[in-house]
């Protein structure tokens, strides 16, 4: 069973060299996604050469760099092992280049790398995101309703009242993510972080939602609205939450409330409480958490 101690002994080999282990020592195909040491992720493929259902596996740890892709490979290992590609995914975090916007447009631009995939079934991609990489997961099935700016010169452009509108004079660019690839078909949360304003109010991982955002809720409202997970509803697919009732590091009420909020906005939502379970069980393959978190995923495939 993965514990705190264990997983912290995970994050230290990553600080030791590249967070993910080489492809040759796992079996996965390594793709990079830009220049960036962090900008790889590893896809496990089950055998044959036909097409599979894929799913994105975002590992967390509050988006710092202490934390890395090796907390998602044994799982994307086991997808594979069960018929799904897998596919871990690495992203620049707060400590090595990550935070606003860099770390939202390295996760969308690894998801997208799977459009040049050939085994992909582009029309059967799902994500599951432990923790903060439950955050990342649900803003991922979110991206195509992120607004797209309209060109320079439109009226939208030039409203000084448009949320889109440039600020103080900057040039007028997509928010990250924007105008995807690939899009989702669905996403599973393993205890996410889903409200990012109640995160930082609450001090979940101490400063971490703040140094992840540049700011606080007041500060930055606009990257809140745009990252948050509860700010981008409805997601108009259908997501999983999956929570244990002793989760000592982002409460259930975290998931909770997110249920609510996308059931009156109109999405398919599922919220799974396991009895007895933490933090960390989620992410652990031999437990039966993480089962009920990949039987969640093969569901939302379809």
């Amino acid at each position: 069973m993965i514990t705190r101690r264990s997983l912290l002994a995970v994050a230290g080999l990553a600080l030791t060299g590249c967070a993910a282990k080489p492809a040759a020592a796992t079996g996965a195909t390594e793709i990079r996604y830009g220049e960036d040491e962090s900008q790889v992720a590893e896809l496990h493929l089950p055998p044959g050469s036909g097409r599979v259902p894929t799913a994105v596996v975002i590992h967390g740890g509050f988006w710092q760099s202490a934390y890395g892709m090796s907390l998602a490979t044994p799982l994307a290992a086991d997808l594979a092992r069960n018929g799904i590609a897998g596919y871990a995914i690495e992203y620049r975090r707060v400590g090595n280049g990550g935070g606003w916007p860099t770390t939202f447009d390295d996760v969308a631009a690894a998801i997208d790398a799977l459009a040049d995939q050939p085994r992909v079934d582009l029309t059967r991609v799902v994500a599951i995101g432990h923790s903060a990489g439950g955050q990342l997961a649900l803003w991922a099935a979110a991206r195509p309703g992120l607004p797209v700016p309209p060109p320079p010169g439109s009226p939208l452009a030039a409203s000084p009242g448009s949320p889109l509108a440039p600020a103080q004079g900057s040039p007028l660019t997509p928010l990250p993510g924007a105008s995807p690839r690939v899009r989702l078909r669905g996403a599973v949360s393993q205890a996410g972080v889903l409200d990012l304003a109640a995160a930082y109010r609450q001090q979940l991982g101490g400063s971490a939602v703040q140094d992840l955002l540049g700011g606080t809720p007041d500060s930055h409202p606009d990257r809140y609205a745009s990252a948050s997970p509860v700010e981008r509803l409805p997601v108009k697919v259908p997501t999983a939450l999956v929570h244990g009732t002793r989760d000592a590091a982002v409460p259930l009420a975290q998931s909770q409330a997110y249920l609510a909020a996308a059931r009156a906005a109109g999405d398919p939502v599922t919220l799974t409480e396991l009895p007895h379970v933490g933090h960390f069980e989620l992410i652990d393959p031999h437990h039966s958490a993480w089962t009920t978190c990949r039987s969640e995923a093969v569901r939302l495939l379809g």
